[in-house]
C-alpha cells in the first residue's frame, strides 16, 4: 500500500493532526517535533496528496466505506444500501478492501483523512483499541456497520446477535434436533459470531452445544473440517454462523453420505444469494443486509448536517426464513 498520514504520524510518534501542520504550515510546531515529523517523511517516502491539501476544512461530499472483503455477497448488498441513500444526499463513496487486517485497516483511516471525506462507514470483524485511537485522531464522524462496539463508543447499525444465536438454536430445538452444533470462526476473530454462539449457549440448557471452529470461515476449509467432524459425531442439527459456513454443512453432509434435513437440519445466518442457490435451500437467520448500509448511511448524513440523533446504536430486526434444509 502507497504510505500515509497515518504511517508518518505512527513513524514520528505524532498525530495526523501534527504531520498536516507541518506539511501545510498551518500552526507554529516545535523544531523538535517537526524534525521529527521531516526525518519520518524522508524515511517513508512519503508525498503529500497536494489536492487533499488543497481541500482542507472543506466539504467533498464523499464517504469513505471500508469493509473486510469487497467480493463478499454480505457485502455487496450492503454497500447498494450506503450508495442508494449516499445518491439520495448527493453525496459519493469511495470504497476499500481492509483484508480484515487491523494495520491496514487503520492505515485507511489515515488514507480517508487525506482524501478529506467528510465520514466513514466502517465494517471490521473486531474493533480494536488501535482503530478507535484511528478514529478519535482523524475526526471524522465514524458509524460502524454491522459491527459490535461493546462500549458502544461510536455510532452503530446492528441486530442483537446475542438474540439471533438463541433463536437459531431454539428453533432446531422446535423441531426436536438433541445433537446440536454450532459452527463458527476461532474465538476473537469475529465479535458478532462469537455473541452468536454466546446467545446459542444460552439456549442449549441442559443440551450437548458441539463447537466447530476454523480460522476464517471460508467454504473450502470449513468443508474438510466439518467433513470430519461430523465422521466421529453423530449430530442432527448445526448452526452455521454464516452463509458460506452453512454451504459448506450441507455438502459435507452429503459428502459423507448423509441427507438435509433428513438426518441433520441446518440454519445459517444472513440471507445471501447462496441460501438461495444450494439444494437444499438454506433456512437462514435472515439480517437486513441492505437496510444496514441504508440506515449507516442515514445516520452518518445526521451526524454530518447535525440533525437530531434518537439513537446512536440502531438494532434492526432479524428474522428466521425457513427453506427445505430444516
Amino acid at each position: 500500500m502507497p504510505v500515509t498520514i497515518y504511517d508518518v504520524a505512527r513513524e514520528a510518534k505524532v498525530s495526523m493532526a501534527t504531520v498536516s501542520r507541518v506539511i501545510n504550515g498551518t500552526a507554529v510546531v516545535k523544531d523538535e517535533t517537526k524534525k521529527r515529523v521531516q526525518d519520518a517523511i524522508a524515511r517513508l517516502g512519503y508525498r503529500p496528496n497536494a489536492v487533499a491539501r488543497g481541500l482542507a476544512s472543506k466539504r467533498t461530499r464523499t464517504i469513505g466505506v471500508i469493509v473486510p472483503d469487497v467480493s463478499a455477497a454480505f457485502v455487496a448488498e450492503m454497500v447498494r444500501g450506503i450508495e442508494d441513500i449516499a445518491t439520495m444526499y448527493d453525496y459519493h463513496i469511495i470504497l476499500v478492501n481492509s483484508d480484515a487486517q487491523v494495520e491496514r485497516e487503520v492505515s485507511l483511516v489515515g488514507t480517508m483523512w487525506e482524501k478529506q471525506v467528510d465520514g466513514i462507514i466502517y465494517m471490521t470483524n473486531v474493533l480494536s483499541q488501535k482503530e478507535i485511537d484511528a478514529f478519535e485522531e482523524a475526526q471524522i464522524p465514524v458509524v460502524l456497520c454491522s459491527t459490535e462496539d461493546p462500549e458502544r463508543r461510536i455510532p452503530s447499525v446492528n441486530i442483537d446477535n446475542y438474540r439471533a444465536g438463541k433463536d437459531a438454536v431454539n428453533f432446531l430445538l422446535e423441531k426436536q434436533c438433541k445433537q446440536i452444533a454450532f459452527v463458527t470462526t476461532e474465538e476473537g476473530e469475529s465479535v458478532v459470531a462469537d455473541r452468536r454462539l454466546q446467545g446459542a449457549k444460552s439456549r442449549v440448557r441442559d443440551q450437548e452445544l458441539h463447537v466447530i471452529r476454523m480460522s476464517q470461515g471460508r467454504y473450502e476449509v470449513a468443508l474438510d473440517i466439518i467433513r470430519e467432524y461430523l465422521k466421529d459425531h453423530k449430530l442432527d442439527g448445526v448452526v452455521a454462523a454464516s452463509d458460506e459456513l452453512g454451504l459448506a454443512t450441507i455438502h459435507a453432509v452429503q459428502d459423507i453420505g448423509l441427507k438435509v434435513p433428513g438426518d441433520v437440519k441446518v440454519i445459517a445466518f444472513d440471507n445471501t444469494r447462496l441460501a438461495n442457490m444450494v439444494r437444499p435451500e438454506m433456512t437462514v437467520i435472515a439480517q437486513p443486509m441492505y437496510d444496514f448500509g441504508a440506515v449507516s448511511m442515514r445516520l452518518l448524513t445526521k451526524l454530518l448536517q447535525d440533525e437530531p440523533v434518537d439513537n446512536y446504536s440502531v438494532t434492526l430486526l432479524h428474522n428466521i426464513v425457513e427453506r427445505k434444509s430444516t
